[in-house]
């Protein structure tokens, strides 16, 4: 039998601060496993998962790293919800790993190292992230890691740390553009900081060279198509200012990229790096909030794009609280830890409630969860949809359905009828939406199309012949874009004008 010793010798490295902190993480990454098979695919899902059909150095909306880990997710799990997302997911559970390693390096113990990845997993974009594959995951990972190694290179003053925070730099600007704006906090930082002595280390050039080399291809993508992905950006940008989604960029920093109960926590961080002697070597990583934070503020962006910059306050806040619970006599210090562990729970389990899809459709808590944000709403219905545009193209004549196409009005649609309809013999969609376009409308033109998501009205100006032909349901009842805005599906021909003329009059950007 094993002795009690050799146990607690081979339990050793998985009791250890980061041991413990991967087996968190590694726990966060199979309760979404366990949960991210519910619903369906989210529009944007769908269009990701479309444009990894068609792999590219760059698409409209966003660079190619996802739809390639999409492609990879689809080749090895098919269109499993949970094999798609596992990425996501697996992201998330890294970003948390990373602020807990974080609070590592910063001098916290294990219990430091635990309440720091807690703090940074139970934030409510960081829960719905996991749950989603989308590009803002693999963007959170990014700027989480460039913070890990911005402070290994800080504390270990050892300029070749450089050359990793170049890659992930490289990597983020090939996931989301907004990672220059973290690029300019760090920038920043280095001016107005001690780290200003890197600036005649050929490691640092050495860095940006890598991040550009990295991002090279995609550079070369947008010059080859007129830096298109600026066009889509504005048009996006302009429809969120009008439509009042960027008015509480301030407000909503308090309750959307990290948790309400962590308040604390990222406020201190901020004042360790600032304030207190034990942060002046690490300031540049104040820098790295606080210029991304001004920007995003001048610029109207929405709240959520600042949420990867938390992990790295919190992971500061911890560190401050961890000692301010140093100085508290014994009975205090056990009184505020247990108060902290509690709020921490009690932050986690309401927010994983609404946040991760976890109650059936329709019930009471799904009914909360899309009163706080609508991504469940808009994962029900998508097989139905392709289901009733089957039906269309089947009752159609059969000589006509050789010239006959599928044109979507959005990239949730398009995407969801490329990937239910070739089940039904469904012809491959055409849209006029991002990167859609650049894929034309085929040859020979189509000359009938079963159109979705448009107005009669839309169609008149393009179309000789238009009639309903059936409507957008879901069997659930549930009322979403699809069912409410837009549930009316044609069938169109006789074109007013030639195809390349009306392929510009459809709309661009979504």
């Amino acid at each position: 039998m094993l002795s009690g010793s050799t146990v607690k010798r081979a339990l050793s490295p998985m009791l250890s601060g980061p041991g413990a902190v991967i087996l968190l993480a590694s726990a966060l990454l199979l309760l979404h496993c366990l949960t991210n098979g519910r619903y369906g695919f989210h529009r944007d899902e769908l269009a990701t998962l479309d444009d990894a059909g068609h792999l590219a150095w760059g698409y409209v909306g966003y660079p190619p790293v996802t739809p390639l880990l999409g492609r990879v997710a689809l080749e090895l799990f098919g269109p499993s919800l949970v094999g798609v997302r596992f990425f996501s997911a697996l992201a998330m559970s890294c970003a948390m790993a990373l602020a807990g390693l974080m609070a590592r390096e910063l001098g916290g113990s294990r219990t430091a190292q635990l309440v720091t990845s807690v703090a940074v997993a139970i934030a409510p974009l960081a829960l719905v992230q996991g749950a989603l594959f989308q590009y803002v995951s693999f963007d959170y990972l990014w700027w989480v890691l460039t913070a890990y190694l911005s402070l290994r290179l800080l504390k270990s003053e050892d300029p070749r740390w450089w050359l990793g925070i170049g890659a992930a730099i490289g990597l983020g600007m090939m996931t989301r553009y907004t990672m220059a704006f973290l690029v300019a906090g760090i920038a920043v930082g280095v001016l107005a900081t001690g780290a200003r002595r890197h600036l005649a280390s050929p490691w640092l050039w050495g860095g940006v060279a890598l991040s550009l080399f990295v991002f090279l291809p995609t550079l070369l993508w947008q010059v080859r198509h007129d830096f298109v992905s600026l066009d889509h950006l504005r048009a996006i940008h302009a429809r969120d200012i009008r439509i009042g989604r960027t008015s509480g960029f301030l407000s909503e920093q308090l309750r959307v990229p990290a948790n309400p109960v962590t308040i604390p926590f990222w406020v201190a961080g901020l004042g360790f790096y600032f304030l207190m002697p034990a942060g002046r070597p690490y300031r540049m990583l104040g820098w790295m909030y606080l210029v991304p934070l001004f920007l995003f503020v001048v610029m109207q962006g929405r709240s959520y794009y600042l949420a990867p910059a938390y992990p790295m306050l919190i992971a500061a806040g911890v560190i401050v609280w961890e000692q301010w619970l140093s100085s508290l006599r014994t009975g205090t210090a056990r009184l505020v830890r247990a108060m902290t562990f509690g709020a921490l729970a009690v932050g986690g389990v309401t927010l994983a409630a609404v946040m991760l899809p976890l109650a059936p459709v329709n019930s009471g808590l799904w009914k909360v969860s899309s009163e706080v944000h609508d991504n469940f709403v808009e994962e029900i219905g998508w097989q139905e949809l392709t289901a009733e545009v089957a039906a269309i193209y089947a009752a159609l004549p059969v000589e006509q359905k050789r010239y006959t196409r599928v044109l979507a009005g959005n990239y949730g649609e398009a995407g969801a009828i490329d990937l239910y309809g070739p089940t039904y013999g469904l012809p491959q969609v055409i849209s006029g939406i991002n990167s859609y376009r650049l894929r034309g409308f085929g040859q020979p033109p189509p000359q009938t199309v079963i159109v979705l998501g448009f107005a009669s009205q839309e169609l008149q100006p393009l179309f000789a012949s238009c009639y309903l032909a059936g409507r957008i349901t879901n069997r659930y009842g549930v009322e979403n874009e699809e069912t409410r805005d837009h549930p009316e599906i044609f069938v169109c021909r006789a074109p007013r004008v030639s195809w390349p003329v009306l392929w510009e009059r459809l709309p661009q950007f979504g």
